[in-house]
């Protein structure tokens, strides 16, 4: 059944205790559909502030009023979220809803089809969801699939978080994106820009083209290798600066923003230059590249999560290949150290995880892991709102707890900006009016 917005009180009703929802106040239609979320605290990331006790109305899945105190006569069913801190909806910067690590994921791609991996997608977009994340940005899947993941939440068919897709990632024959990489040569063939594969600029308009006509929402480009391709480096440059040039002018034509995944010093320096919107994972960044990027105004999404996973299951016996498990140990112990100097660089970071690299439903991790690199508890809350929302150029939408914003509000157990590590115990979820979780459960 489509998750609707009428239907909301009636599911909060049937999954919380009794004293979680308040029955409405003297005066209130009884079909008024408003719902008043009562917070004893507050984030206004923008302001960088955590605020005292305060009401949230919604209505009509939009948020109608936020108000300083207790809710009040007329304001519609109280949801009282005792003991709890409330915020905006989180959003992961970079997601691959539609897979997920497995000792087993090197072989399954010869066993699988699409269709395979898009039913899979519908339980980690939940799993996603429940975690507090009502949004993300996808980047990247195997033929689209994500693209149609996207239509079936928009259309109410699944629950899952507002997702923006780049659709098939774009990078170079025999590179981080080339989906033969790995296969026997009678089994690889010619991947061409309708799979993402480029080379040269004519290449690059065609893929950035057919992305437009598959309706993807951005573009993401491969300039590196990567750590879980089956290639020996996991930073060598694969994109050749005027390739990545006319990626970006294309895009950018089309209204898109680009992501790119980079590694290494070079491939990063020349995805800047060439005017990408974030650099992704950013391992081996040097001063040069922080000076660039802080010049340009390029965002950075760390992924500090993905390389600590990586390093962990590259000592499991057989969980990687040998030449994966190589990179993995190479890059695991680095990446929190360089978002710790690029924060101190000033380069403006955004919230990322590249969720589907450890298991998902686990993306709240990366707030312990940046505040350990070196970053304020409240900075890394504005990256997973505010600072992702300005990256998605949806700042004046997403990102805060705002009258007719869409309502996107979640809760949880105590104060992160004392520990934290509450951001993984997500109590209460609400996207776009829709209450998913109440008390820690989720709304079945």
């Amino acid at each position: 059944m489509p998750y609707r917005p009428a239907l909301v009180l009636a599911a909060v009703l049937a999954a919380a205790p009794a004293p979680a929802i308040a029955p409405a106040a003297a005066g209130t239609p009884a079909d008024d559909g408003a719902v008043a979320l009562h917070c004893p605290h507050l984030l206004d990331p923008a302001a960088g502030r955590l605020l005292g006790e305060t009401t949230v109305r919604v209505k009509n899945g939009r948020i109608q009023a936020v108000r300083a105190g207790a809710p009040q006569t007329g304001d519609g069913r109280v949801v009282e979220l005792a003991g709890q801190t409330c915020l905006p909806g989180l959003i992961d910067a970079h997601t691959h809803l539609t897979s997920e690590t497995s000792p087993t994921g090197y072989t399954d791609q010869f066993r699988w089809n699409i269709a395979d991996y898009a039913i899979r997608s519908t339980v980690y977009a939940r799993r996603t969801l429940l975690a507090g994340f009502t949004t993300v940005r996808n980047l990247g899947d195997n033929a689209g699939e994500s693209i149609a993941l996207r239509n079936a939440i928009d259309a109410g068919v699944v629950p899952g978080p507002r997702i923006f897709t780049a659709g098939v990632p774009i990078g170079s024959t025999g590179g981080h994106a080339d989906p033969t990489d790995g296969y026997r040569q009678d089994l690889a063939g010619d991947p061409g820009p309708k799979q993402g594969i480029i080379n040269g600029t004519a290449d690059a308009w065609k893929a950035v083209r057919q992305h437009y006509k598959d309706g993807a929402d951005l573009i993401k480009i491969m300039p590196s290798g990567g750590v879980l391709d089956e290639s020996a480096s996991a930073d060598n440059p694969q994109m050749t600066l005027d390739e990545i040039k006319a990626v970006v002018a294309a895009a950018h034509d089309y209204g898109f923003t680009v992501a790119a995944h980079a590694h290494g010093a070079e491939a990063i320096r020349r995805a800047v230059l060439a005017g990408v919107d974030s650099i992704e994972h950013g391992t081996f960044m040097d001063h040069a590249d922080m000076k660039l990027m802080k010049e340009h105004g390029t965002w950075y999404v760390p992924t500090i999560i993905a390389g600590k996973y990586v390093e962990q299951m590259a000592s499991r016996p057989g969980y990687y290949p040998p030449q994966v498990a190589a990179k993995a140990r190479q890059v695991g112990p680095i990446i929190l150290a360089t978002a710790g100097r690029a924060y101190k660089a000033g380069v403006r970071i955004a919230f990322g995880t590249d969720a589907s690299v450890y298991p998902h439903g686990q993306n709240a991790k990366e707030f312990v892991y940046m505040v350990q690199a070196g970053m304020p508890p409240m900075y890394v809350l504005q990256a997973a709102t505010t600072h992702a929302a300005e990256l998605l150029h949806k700042a004046d939408q997403l990102g805060r707890i705002q009258p007719g914003r869409p309502a996107d509000v979640i809760a949880v157990p105590g104060n992160p900006l004392q520990d934290i590590a509450v951001m993984q115990r997500v109590s209460f979820v609400m996207k776009g009016g829709v209450v998913y979780k109440v008390d820690g459960k989720p709304v079945e």
